[in-house]
């Protein structure tokens, strides 16, 4: 598994949810995607994806898969990326998130950070409004993300917050 992410400042007055709207659709079928959530906070665009495998995420970013629109509208944003550790389905995983989360923090050097940082994520994933939640490291930066989909308003503590306005999941099943 394989977590990206790029943000896009949009210009004032720009409708990001007719885009989604009448564009979201076309991942919806998109091999080596497990999901893509389409997020947005304040002004901007942040769709976060979890790839069951590169050649997926390649073909997306260069191989004419969609980021070319993204490219040819907005300019090339910086899209960050992460190693998987793993993603757990949530109890409501039937029901469409509604909200997302994402929290960064730095990975202690002792052996057993990952360890424990997985074990929070097996608690997260036993709350009643949790569809999907991952956990994924970047090796460069020595971070570690946990990005979860809700189905309410969450209370926990994260350093980001989005609004879901459509979430493909062609390969759910698939992610671990």
């Amino acid at each position: 598994m394989y977590a990206m992410q790029y943000e896009i400042d949009l210009p004032d007055g720009y409708d990001i949810e007719h885009r989604v709207a009448t564009r979201g659709h076309r991942t919806d079928a998109f091999p080596g995607l497990g999901l893509k959530a389409y997020l947005v906070r304040d002004n901007h665009y942040a769709p976060f994806y979890l790839w069951t495998d590169t050649a997926g995420m390649s073909r997306f970013l260069w191989g004419g898969g969609g980021f070319d629109g993204i490219v040819q509208d907005f300019g090339r944003p910086p899209v960050r990326h992460w190693t998987g550790a793993r993603c757990l389905a949530g109890p409501a995983r039937a029901t469409a998130p509604e909200f997302a989360t994402k929290r960064v923090r730095p990975l202690p050097a002792d052996s057993a950070a990952i360890e424990r940082e997985l074990e929070e994520l097996a608690r997260q994933s036993q709350n009643p409004a949790v569809h999907t939640t991952a956990l994924a490291i970047d090796p460069h930066r020595w971070e570690v993300v946990r990005f979860t989909l809700w189905t309410t308003d969450p209370t926990e503590d994260t350093d980001v917050r989005y609004r879901v306005l459509h979430l493909s999941q062609p390969n759910l099943d698939q992610l671990n």
